[in-house]
């Protein structure tokens, strides 16, 4: 069975990710730092799931260690490495810009060095649609992103750049993964999904950026992990859009959640940030031809998933800081 290296295999992504593979017969190898930027009890919750397997390792460290990093190429030779681990959310950049450089961009590099020195094969990078900002819709992966309008944003557009350079000078076959707006089940709780849907059961106002009227191209966390595990197929170097190709109003999916937890919603409306973007829309030619992938899940059937998640789970999340 072949090994693959999951970064961030407590996050969000990373989780489903390495579970998928893990049924699929997978060794899979799982590095997290566990950091604060969210409540750490959602991350306990997905990496207990994962440790039920016995073909998962997990070491809590962080990729901008580089030395730990060696010692865990060392000791399980990597056939593939998913880089899922970052700093994430565009508006806490513009508080913390170093740690999104430090860590999307220098973490990257960290492991794309010892993919050039240990011999691995195969590296999967997670970037955003926060780089097609200002863009003509649908975004397609031909379009120039040189105008990242958050340090987040600009921190993923570098660490694409250094690993089509280790493409270009040592033959690394790199996926790159731009990913448009995920949600599901344990999620993150800066979100919008989630804080709506824990809102909406707190009798808690909801506070929308905005009207309401932005739109995302909403897509579920379980066909993002289908979409990644297919990227782990030699490419060369390939940029591809994981996205639902089927854009839903902000406003739509609060409608659902109000229709799967049958509580109405009251709203406080804010001033839209100028970081983020009105609108995304994913071209996903590329991922049905390269990949052979294109997403299952509807936003009415992915809603009514991570509502009824949410509620098996109230006990617990109910205390989950947002």
């Amino acid at each position: 069975m072949e090994t693959v290296l999951i970064t961030g295999s407590a996050g969000f992504i990373g989780s489903n990710v390495a579970e998928l593979l893990l049924k699929r017969g997978f060794n899979v190898v799982g590095i997290d730092n566990f950091n604060d930027y969210y409540d750490t009890r959602l991350k306990t919750w997905r990496i207990n799931n994962l440790k039920k397997n016995s073909n998962f390792i997990f070491y809590q460290t962080d990729i901008e260690n580089l030395e730990a990093l060696k010692i865990i190429f060392e000791l399980h030779r990597p056939g593939a490495v998913i880089n899922e681990a970052a700093r994430a959310g565009v508006r806490y950049s513009l508080e913390n810009p170093f740690i999104y450089m430090s860590t999307n961009a220098g973490g990257s590099l960290n492991l794309l060095e010892l993919c050039r020195n240990f011999n691995v094969p195969k590296f999967v990078l997670a970037s955003t649609s926060s780089l097609y900002a200002g863009q003509e819709m649908p975004f397609n992966e031909n379009l120039p992103v040189n105008t990242p309008i958050s340090p987040y944003a600009a921190s993923k557009k570098s660490a694409e750049a250094m690993a089509y350079s280790y493409h270009y000078l040592y033959g690394t076959d790199v996926t790159v993964l731009r990913y448009f707006t995920v949600y599901g089940p344990a999620g993150r709780p800066d979100m919008s999904y989630f804080r709506f849907i824990k809102w909406i059961m707190e009798d808690t106002p909801l506070e929308i950026y905005g009207d309401g009227s932005q739109s995302r191209d909403f897509t579920f966390v379980e066909d993002i992990a289908e979409g990644t595990i297919k990227a782990l197929k030699p490419v060369g170097y390939q940029v591809i859009n994981l996205g639902n190709n089927n854009p839903d109003k902000l406003s739509r999916m609060i409608e659902l959640i109000e229709n799967y937890t049958g509580k109405k919603a009251q709203f406080i409306y804010k001033e839209f940030h100028k970081a983020d973007m009105t609108d995304t829309w994913a071209n996903i030619d590329k991922a049905k031809t390269i990949l052979g992938w294109e997403p299952k899940v509807n936003l009415e059937e992915g809603i009514k998933k991570t509502v009824e998640w949410t509620k098996s789970n109230w006990d617990w999340l109910k205390e989950v800081n947002l």
